[in-house]
């Protein structure tokens, strides 16, 4: 039976930073092989899982849901004297990655810990301020020359950790950002089993979300979706943050602005009404920063609106969500995607409607 807390934790404890996401799409082809029809994927290695809708004539409609599987990283810079110096892929903040665990990919995978120099060491100055990541080294307890053996510039370093439990149905791990809403994905695809749904569903892990939304990018090109669905985590409450933060367990985030299609928003608002989804306001204006950006404009442009999961210290090896909102949004997605029917496409015209006389 289909557990979204199983899921998730095999999903965030696999080790896939932007540029190399097989890992997680090997993972989805295993656990997605009994909710889709077929699989496809487009040139930059975005995993597409296709469920067909049991649409009785003509061409099928199409609805994309797309949710990065890539997290932030480091690569290796340089070793000295045994020590491994990085550079950020992506999104690595160095306040928060001292005296963290890593595995560094070499040869073979390799146990570290983060490390700067001791606050003995440093000018009066330098304690006021964090370390910049070039002054960040990784430290894998091996003698220089074995270091030097096994590890070469280029080779990736990840944060470790199993997911970890809170109390009430929150979890902890890396990489919730944004794989907690590929379990959003596999939650929605695990309801539609038992659902008629007119219009084919085109499930999406897209690749480096986190350097420049280009999975996205390539797999709406690639599908040509009617209409699409980006999911990725939103800023939830916590100290420093609450102006426009929202609350985990409250349900996720629908986003307004800009970047999303106003009909394709109120349909969303209708389903959630209508089947009493609790879910909260994103008011984004302008760039969102998600796939949902690259969607809109892929192909002669797509109606695209924007899911997101509450999420507490984004873009850290400590990322903390509520379960309960990863359930809610399947259901919501899966809500959706029934009550898609053939004039759906035609509500979504921005144009002014005729004023001709017949």
């Amino acid at each position: 039976m289909y557990d979204p807390k199983v899921h998730l934790k095999r999903l965030v404890e696999i080790h896939a930073p932007s540029g190399y996401e097989q890992p997680v799409a090997d993972a989805l082809r295993e656990d997605w092989a009994d909710l889709v029809d077929e699989f496809d994927s487009d040139g930059l290695g975005s995993l597409i899982g296709i469920k067909r809708g049991a649409r009785p004539s003509g061409a099928a409609r199409k609805v994309m849901l797309a949710a990065h599987m890539d997290e932030i990283g480091l690569l290796v810079r340089e070793i000295e004297d045994g020590f491994i110096y990085v550079h950020r892929i992506s999104g690595i903040d160095p306040r928060v990655m001292l005296a963290q665990p890593v595995v560094v990919h070499g040869k073979r995978q390799l146990p570290g810990i983060v490390a700067t120099m001791p606050p003995h060491m440093l000018t009066t100055d330098d304690r006021k301020r964090y370390p910049p990541i070039e002054a960040l080294v990784v430290d894998v307890g091996l003698p220089a020359e074995e270091v030097a053996a096994l590890v070469r510039p280029g080779d990736l370093v990840t944060a470790e950790g199993p997911m970890i439990e809170l109390s009430g149905r929150q979890v902890v791990s890396k990489a919730m950002d944004d794989r907690a809403c590929i379990a959003v994905i596999t939650t929605c695809l695990e309801l539609l089993r038992d659902v008629r749904h007119s219009w084919d569903v085109y499930a999406v892990a897209t690749v480096q979300e986190e350097v420049g939304l280009r999975g996205a990018t390539t797999a709406a090109n690639h599908i040509e979706p009617d209409c699409a669905v980006a999911l990725d985590v939103g800023f939830a409450e916590q100290p420093g943050v609450s102006l426009g933060a929202s609350k985990l367990g409250e349900g996720p985030e629908l986003a307004f602005g800009a970047n999303y299609h106003p009909k394709l928003v109120q349909r969303l608002q209708d389903v959630a009404a209508y089947y009493d989804i609790k879910w909260q306001r994103d008011i984004t204006p302008s760039y969102s920063g998600t796939d949902a950006w690259a969607i809109q404009v892929a192909c002669e442009g797509v109606p695209t609106a924007l899911l997101s999961i509450p999420l507490r210290n984004m873009h850290s090896p400590v990322e903390t969500l509520d379960l309960k909102d990863i359930e809610r949004c399947g259901r919501w997605l899966a809500h959706f995607i029934a009550g898609l029917d053939d004039d759906f496409v035609e509500s979504l015209s921005l144009l002014p409607e005729s004023n001709d006389a017949e």
